[in-house]
């Protein structure tokens, strides 16, 4: 038996796999302090956050006492936030022509008509960068034409020669374009479109299958998870959030197939949070993604929880990712797909200041519900629990949807 006997959390691991992000992870413990002390309040527990014990990348240590219990949690921040900068470092130009290819890639696949009859909210947080950016592009034209028309009066008047004008008046509008498009994506921080548009060309960039650099890091974070595996604590719990979803399968994966779970070791679990796993295992090369997904759906070793909520409109909401994307292999065990649902676990009050704000609203997973249900990320990675003995029992949600929806169903290259 791989962990699977009840038992009562005293220490627990919990590895935090981000979605893309370019910030420095103390963003997430910042969150987390915060977040979790406003839990603790409305739920009646304590909880406490400390500078981390001992060495080791970034992360944080909690303290607290749930249910009567103590448990003690180690959480680390699996970063990948500089590959994420790295894929941003591309200029205007390059932004624009990054569009081009991700739009080509996701019609052309045929993935873009696929996605959208799944949901419809992530497809359209999709489209939304690449609508943003190409008025963007168009103001900047219009612009640079206004200026172009003015320069052209001015010369006019010094230059009397037609044919030497408009040299001056092209040159001029050239001229601003870039200033103008330079200045939205430095305002970019309300909009997200450029970041957004970098999110998805990184996802799109070789068409589903992994960037070199980003198979690298998850080799490196495979092996701290079986390191993990071999310490006295009781659970060991990864969490994906968004794009970070997907990572954690394949990291996952990995670790089992090359044995890196211990028969008597630990418990297990992975929690995916506002997964977004259809943009990447729908498109033509994400066999590795695709295999993965169907491996990790049958196996014994761990307990795999996905959790969405259809309010978050980034999120493929109660989409099971093993089924939509056509893989779905007889005996598919996980993932236990259920519903946070934001309009009952959210006061009608919060749910009326949030609903609208859709990137705050996909973070929400991470931050604390005035009427929690059997979803409280504190108690999850802080209570005495198993996630496998907290979620014991639970169907899943009446709306999930299991339908294949994928035109690539494929395994290996």
């Amino acid at each position: 038996m791989y962990g699977t006997d009840q038992r009562q959390v005293r220490r627990r691991r919990v590895f935090y796999v981000p979605g893309y992000d370019p910030i420095h992870p103390r963003r997430y413990r910042e969150l987390y302090r915060r977040e979790g002390a406003a839990q603790a309040g409305i739920s009646g527990y304590d909880i406490a956050l400390a500078a981390r014990r001992g060495r080791g990348p970034y992360g944080w240590s909690v303290t607290s006492t749930q249910d009567g219990a103590t448990v003690e949690a180690e959480i680390d921040v699996l970063v990948w936030s500089d590959i994420v900068r790295a894929s941003m470092s591309d200029g205007i130009a390059a932004t624009y022509l990054q569009l081009a290819r991700t739009a080509w890639t996701y019609i052309a696949s045929g993935a873009l008509f696929r996605l959208m009859r799944l949901r419809k909210g992530p497809v359209i947080a999709a489209l939304y960068p690449v609508a943003v950016l190409l008025l963007e592009g168009l103001a900047a034209l219009l612009l640079a034409g206004v200026a172009a028309g003015a320069v052209l009066g001015v010369w006019a008047l010094l230059l009397p020669a037609f044919w030497l004008r408009w040299p001056v008046a092209l040159a001029a509008g050239a001229v601003v374009v870039p200033l103008v498009l330079r200045w939205f994506r430095r305002h970019d921080g309300k909009v997200y479109a450029w970041y957004l548009m970098h999110d998805y060309a990184h996802t799109a960039s070789l068409r589903g299958a992994w960037p070199p650099a980003l198979a690298a890091r998850l080799a490196e974070f495979r092996s701290r998870i079986a390191a993990a595996l071999r310490e006295d604590v009781d659970e060991v719990l990864v969490v994906g959030h968004s794009s970070g979803a997907h990572l954690g399968v394949s990291l996952l994966a990995g670790l089992i197939r090359a044995g890196g779970v211990p028969q008597d070791g630990p418990a297990l679990a992975f929690l995916t949070l506002g997964q977004v796993v259809p943009m990447a295992s729908f498109l033509p090369e994400a066999h590795g993604l695709r295999a993965d997904l169907a491996f990790l759906s049958t196996r014994d070793e761990i307990t795999w929880v996905d959790v969405s909520a259809p309010g978050d409109g980034c999120t493929f909401a109660l989409c099971d990712p093993v089924a939509v994307s056509g893989v779905a292999p007889e005996g598919q065990r996980w993932p236990l797909v259920v519903s946070a649902a934001f309009s009952q676990t959210l006061s009608p009050e919060r749910w009326a200041v949030l609903r609208r704000r859709f990137f705050r609203l996909h973070f929400q997973y991470l931050c604390a519900f005035d009427r929690p249900g059997d979803y409280d990320y504190f108690r999850i990675t802080a209570g005495p629990q198993t996630l496998a003995d907290r979620y014991a029992g639970r169907a899943p949600s009446r709306s999930r949807i299991t339908r294949a929806a994928s035109r690539y169903t494929s395994t290996a290259p």
